[in-house]
């Protein structure tokens, strides 16, 4: 049955920049106590009054949080036509969501979501027949916030182990199970943290973890060295080998996987979240060492497939935008690769699948898609539906189709077959979602940052509108550690399109949409790049009448937390509304926590010279606030995120509730059961992306 929504949840009139709608008044800040904790670096003493919200086990911390959160709550349920985004919202979001089909044994597997459930559950069927369902993560709590955070078959589809996050933590449990049956097999093991599951035959698989922090919040503490382990079925985890890292081989990052043969087992160690070691070894000869390929850290590097002893390297040694080599294993040192997809101008993505090699080109920010053999020889491009991003193509290596999904920002996410053979593709299934492209058009266009950097937006918006500076525009971005922000569609971003919005995204410096020259370009003594890239975007909008300063908000989150941070304290005047969400506030201490060390790679850290420390102490969010009139604030963060720890947050706002002499608010809203992000439940989703959007209004002064 179709829903009648009623005309006033969805008829948006903008008028002047004014809040005369209903003054919401704010609930006083709580009372929040300060220390008197100092550090000092290189002779320069730096004061850290918060830092005792850094325990987040302490009553205090509990307490303040609790304050906080009533504070945000009373102000948020002021907002007149917050319930009516959120119903807006729900009625959007109720539509099936499909993943691409993936097979595994004489099985096919999809995720499917029939609309509001808490999870999408994953499914399965045989042939033509009906789907049954396979796992089902509802299931896993009363409250849909434990999700299924990862599944590996092996290699005959009998057997499979899949990972579960409770409350959103980055430590999982692992459960294995009979995929016949759906028997558990043997004991769940626990604490599992930044891990694939690489199966070797029936017999077991490898995983990697940390020892659990043994002083401190499990949360917060940090988490130094990865060690890979080989769980053998049927034996306790307590007896489980370990055979890489650790203390014998000290890495903070180790990966593992089979080629799909099991020929060989490759293993990837890192000491930051850029560059990596890269060995394999031979699982077909008993006993075999561990072999060396690439023995430090300078660059990119994964083995992707194999031919018997024919490795193929994807990397980007000597190619700053990747290129994919191949060496014998005899001889796999670097001295001896041969280029069989060499570097071009866009960067370079590679999966395999059915035989062939598929190249995935990022061409200013967009997907380039070629098909080629696995002797190097170009076949031909693969034709997309338009301008957007194309992602998936991967498959065993007899198959003869594959899937791939296509989006963009007005494309809703639709899945595609590929004819492997004939290079055909067809609509698998189309998105349910409510909404017309055709209303709608989405351009890129290239402004110039501070220092005369050319710099990609895309900008979104419906067609006609008339360009006058009083469009709500949304900026995000995220700038740092070569993520590549890639056109996608976003259901929660139709509120604010449909009511006239703008939503508009910059490829920032530190991202990897124009490989490493780009990423470095925005890392350690270059990170203003990025902040004056942002600025940049937002001048952009403002001076081309986009938007104005009363109707512009900035958002990220992440590293792009500590990008809104560092705009709003460099630039207090630049906007009206800003969003930081489970940011990286304090840049002094950030790697004292979790797996934060390393990042170091991108950040550089206080420790490692006076003008690295001086360079931080000045944008560091949380350092850099003094007393302004700061654009209404509302920054985000979750009891379970021990990623980016929750104290970054919680320090940056009472800091900044401290130092702001305007009148707008700055609120912190802590999500409780939740993470860094993966794993939320719709309705917290649906919450969160309500209380953003009525936020965002109310304080441009916009009425439904």
């Amino acid at each position: 049955m179709k829903k009648v929504i009623p005309a006033m949840a969805i008829a948006l009139a903008i008028g002047s920049h004014t809040h005369a709608q209903m003054t919401i008044k704010t609930l006083p800040y709580p009372q929040t106590k300060k220390g008197d904790v100092t550090d000092t670096y290189f002779g320069t003493t730096v004061p850290d009054p918060y830092r005792w919200q850094e325990d987040d086990r302490a009553e205090d911390t509990k307490a303040w949080v609790v304050a906080e959160n009533k504070v945000t709550q009373d102000y948020l349920g002021q907002i007149p036509f917050r319930e009516d985004i959120r119903k807006r919202l729900e009625v959007l979001w109720n539509y099936e969501k499909y993943s691409a089909p993936f097979k595994e044994g004489k099985y096919t597997y999809f995720y499917k979501n029939d609309g509001l459930q808490s999870q999408s559950l994953l499914y399965r069927q045989l042939g033509d027949g009906a789907p049954e369902v396979f796992l089902d993560p509802t299931k896993f709590s009363k409250d849909g916030t434990t999700s299924l955070a990862g599944i590996n078959f092996s290699k005959d589809g009998s057997l499979a182990a899949y990972q579960i996050s409770e409350g959103g933590s980055d430590w999982r449990k692992v459960i294995v199970i009979k995929t016949t049956a759906k028997s558990i097999v043997g004991d769940t093991l626990i604490n599992v943290k930044f891990s694939g599951i690489a199966w070797y035959k029936n017999e077991g698989f490898y995983y990697s973890s940390y020892d659990k922090p043994k002083e401190g919040s499990e949360l917060a503490g940090l988490t130094q060295y990865h060690k890979l382990y080989y769980h053998k079925l049927g034996t306790p985890q307590t007896e489980d080998k370990m055979i890489f890292g650790g203390d014998v081989t000290p890495r903070r990052y180790i990966g593992a996987y089979l080629t799909e043969d099991e020929h060989y087992l490759v293993i990837t160690a890192a000491t930051s979240t850029t560059g990596n070691e890269l060995y394999f070894k031979d699982m077909t000869k008993p006993n075999s060492p561990i072999v060396n390929v690439v023995d430090n850290f300078e660059k990119e590097h994964s083995i992707i497939d194999n031919v018997g002893s024919k490795l193929y390297i994807f990397t980007n040694l000597n190619a700053p935008n990747y290129r994919l080599v191949t060496v014998d294993a005899a001889n796999p040192k670097p001295a001896n690769w041969k280029d069989l997809i060499a570097e071009t101008p866009n960067v370079l993505g590679v999966s395999t699948g059915g035989g062939k090699i598929f190249a995935e080109y990022l061409k200013d920010a967009t997907s380039l898609v070629k098909q080629y053999d696995l002797n190097g020889k170009f076949e031909h491009d693969i034709q997309l539906p338009s301008v957007g991003s194309a992602g998936g193509f991967g498959a065993k290596r007899d198959e003869k189709e594959t899937y791939y999904s296509f989006t963009s920002y007005v494309y809703p996410s639709t899945i595609f077959k590929y004819d492997i053979a004939s290079g055909k593709s067809t609509v698998y299934k189309k998105s349910g979602v409510k909404f017309d492209p055709e209303l709608y058009e989405s351009k890129q266009v290239f402004y110039t940052s501070k220092d005369g950097t050319k710099v990609p937006m895309i900008i979104t918006y419906k067609k006609g509108t008339v360009l006058n500076g009083k469009n709500p525009t949304m900026l995000y971005a995220y700038g740092g550690f070569s993520v590549s922000l890639t056109p996608a569609f976003s259901t929660s971003n139709i509120v604010l399109l449909e009511h006239g919005g703008i939503y508009a995204v910059p490829n920032l410096r530190g991202g990897g949409e124009y490989g490493e020259k780009w990423h470095l370009a925005g890392t350690k003594m270059q990170k203003q790049n990025v902040f004056d890239d942002f600025i940049a975007a937002a001048q952009y909008l403002i001076d081309n009448k986009y938007t104005s300063k009363e109707y512009l908000a900035v958002s990220g989150g992440s590293n792009g937390g500590l990008l809104v941070g560092a705009t709003i304290t460099q630039r207090p005047d630049l906007c009206q509304v800003a969003f930081p969400a489970v940011g990286v506030m304090d840049m002094l201490r950030y790697n004292k926590f979790t797996a934060g060390a390393g990042w170091a790679y991108d950040y550089g850290t206080a420790e490692d010279s006076k003008e690295m420390f001086e360079y931080l102490y000045k944008y560091s969010p949380y350092h850099a606030i003094k007393p302004a009139d700061y654009p209404a604030t509302m920054v985000t963060t979750a009891d379970h995120d021990d990623r980016v720890v929750p104290a970054h947050s919680f320090k940056f706002a009472s800091r900044l509730q401290e130092m702001q002499k305007g009148t707008a608010p700055v609120l912190i809203r802590i999500e409780t059961k939740a993470g860094h992000g993966a794993g939320k439940s719709t309705a917290q989703i649906i919450a969160e992306q309500a209380d953003k959007w009525a936020f965002m209004f109310q304080n441009m002064g916009i009425k439904f």
